[in-house]
């Protein structure tokens, strides 16, 4: 049986959701899955991300991270999107990575594939649900399938208890305030395992 094939696409701009990314492929490769960690293209300009020590320090440190295709959807069985809090959705250049794949999508592409996300805000009411919400309806009109954590496992509530995905606060100095690296690797194993679910019983 083959190893269930996992893309893990993120967004970071100050470095939080790719250390998310991080440790969901950690998780996926503890279940055995065969992982790829992407980030999908960063759209501001360089004079604003110049203007941002963090902002630079994030770009700097991602440099040689893939940027994210329509190749590496097609490619997954399992997506893992980790994105920051916009105003209550997504960041843009997730949405945008998420739009330009109509081609994908009209073609079928998109179907059964096994989806759950995570995100960070500045504070547990920052939008941090209505995030994964406005991501997940995107999903929905692929075809994909949610593979949310819910409450599956009792450490989900130290984590912030969040059922549609892992999600995180983040203090002004760019530190992570609940300990969540044990959810998010939860959720990686849990989407794993209900990706594997759906491979086996197509084949």
């Amino acid at each position: 049986m083959l190893n269930t094939k996992l893309a893990v696409i993120f967004y970071s701009m100050s470095g939080t959701n790719y250390q998310l990314a991080k440790w969901a492929e950690e998780g996926a490769k503890e279940a055995d899955a065969e992982v790829k960690v992407f980030k999908v293209e960063e759209l501001a300009p360089q004079s604003v991300i110049d203007g941002n020590e963090a902002w630079k320090s994030t770009v700097e440190a991602t440099k040689d991270v893939p940027v994210a295709t329509s190749d590496d959807i097609e490619w997954a069985d399992a997506i893992i999107f980790s994105t920051p809090t916009r105003f209550g959705v997504m960041a843009s250049q997730m949405k945008q990575f998420l739009d330009i794949q109509g081609g994908i999508w009209a073609n079928g592409k998109t179907v059964n594939k096994v989806v759950s996300a995570m995100t960070s805000a500045q504070n547990p009411h920052g939008g941090q649900e209505a995030t994964l919400l406005s991501l997940y309806t995107s999903m929905m009109h692929w075809g994909a399938i949610i593979a949310s954590p819910g409450y599956t496992d009792p450490m989900l509530y130290g984590a912030g208890g969040n059922p549609y995905g892992t999600s995180v606060s983040v203090d002004q100095d760019g530190n992570m305030i609940e300990d969540v690296e044990d959810a998010v690797k939860h959720q990686a194993k849990r989407t794993v395992t209900v990706a594997e679910w759906v491979k086996n019983g197509n084949e």
